[in-house]
């Protein structure tokens, strides 16, 4: 399945199931797509209802549009981790993102008129399905819910002014994540997946997942240790090599650029950027 959130046409919000590019409004049946995440057996009866509304009628937000958490994971893909000239870290490096520094899908990405050093970091999304605490590493596909394309977007500069990333990666609406979740099933192995950022068209970061430092099954034990996982918290785990900042000269994005992130078997979370107002 292909679950969603959304804006309908009259300018209320929503959430669903994705079928042959219709949209199956779920509404009616809980607040939000967190709040159902648990019931996912029902919720994939629902696939056979015919669609409310076309996928061109509807605006499309974070899968998930106000987690409880957001954690990201610094340095971990052995290409970006030797690209900055470093060695791996002994243990995850995580910090946090809050709901308004993320947009949904074709939604605008906002370079701040503090810095115009503004990154792209294509990445996984690793979305939790249930509450949860000392997730074992067997144990983690238990609690996923599925898989999202996300994009940490950094500003540099603000990111560097200490050892803590958070100012860099929370300035609003900098950052995007969708364009819905998939649930595992439809993924298959998501360690064979390709992740792929383009700026403009042109290919700038590819890897495939298996290139993690620390993998999907040692982030949730890590992290289910240290706080408790709810249903809709997304783990960001990571972007690969080819980020802008490591370029010659420097790549940032700017006003009226395109950036996307793909994930084969996931889809293409696509934005465009502008100034911020």
């Amino acid at each position: 399945m292909k679950l969603m959130s959304f804006r309908r046409p009259d300018g209320s919000e929503s959430w669903g199931i994705l079928k042959n590019e219709g949209v199956i409004d779920l509404g009616s049946r809980a607040p939000g797509l967190r709040h159902a995440l648990w019931a996912m057996t029902s919720l994939a009866e629902e696939a056979a209802r015919h669609a409310d509304y076309k996928l061109a009628e509807v605006t499309l937000l974070p899968p998930i549009p106000e987690p409880e958490k957001i954690l990201c994971v610094g340095l971990n893909y052995v290409s970006h981790i030797k690209e900055g000239g470093r060695e791996p870290p002994p243990k995850p490096i995580i910090f946090t993102r809050y709901p308004n520094s993320q947009v949904g899908h074709g939604q605008a990405m906002v370079r701040p008129t503090a810095s115009p050093t503004f990154d792209y970091e294509g990445e996984l999304a690793v979305i939790i399905g249930r509450r949860c605490r000392h997730v074992k590493k067997a144990d983690w596909q238990n609690v996923v819910a599925g898989y999202s394309c996300y994009n940490d977007g950094s500003i540099r500069e603000w990111q560097r002014h200490s050892s803590q990333f958070i100012p860099g990666k929370n300035f609003y609406r900098s950052g995007s994540f969708g364009p819905w979740i998939v649930t595992p099933e439809e993924v298959g192995d998501i360690t064979k997946a390709h992740l792929m950022t383009r700026l403009n068209g042109v290919e700038q970061q590819h890897a495939t997942i298996d290139d993690l430092c620390f993998d999907i099954p040692t982030l949730i034990e890590y992290c289910s240790t240290f706080t408790q996982l709810e249903a809709g918290d997304v783990i960001a785990t990571g972007t690969t090599g080819g980020v802008g900042a490591y370029q010659t000269p420097p790549l940032w994005m700017k006003p009226g650029d395109t950036i996307e992130v793909e994930i084969s078997g996931i889809g293409v979370l696509r934005n465009p950027i502008v100034a911020e107002g």
